[in-house]
């Protein structure tokens, strides 16, 4: 993707979290985060919002068509937690004073 100028947001989903789509054509489907764009707001799930494209071939690959994931924005995500339950997350500090992620719905950390 191509550099921005925008200022880098923090986001509530990060790389390994398992996550939920909550709008659009893959809406309902669930995935692990493979990636995440914080400057462009957009994350790219495994499994999730599968594209074709075209392709030339090169050293490494054949040309032909082929399916990749595509981003999605990060608002139209939310986080499953270890129950597999939709939930927001706050953050917390634990007794050594590290940040940790904490359901809201089961008050559990992710």
């Amino acid at each position: 993707m191509k550099k921005s100028n925008k200022k880098v947001i923090k986001s509530h989903i990060k790389k390994g979290d398992t996550v939920v789509v909550l709008s659009g054509d893959s809406k309902g489907d669930t995935g692990v985060v493979e990636a995440v764009f914080a400057a462009e707001y957009r994350a790219i799930v495994k499994g999730v919002n599968m594209v074709k494209r075209h392709v030339r071939p090169s050293a490494d690959q054949m040309g032909g068509i082929i399916e990749k994931e595509a981003s999605l924005h990060i608002s139209n995500l939310m986080l499953l937690d270890g129950n597999g339950e939709k939930s927001r997350i706050k953050n917390e500090r634990n007794e050594n004073g590290n940040k940790i992620r904490v359901s809201k719905k089961t008050q559990e950390v992710i």
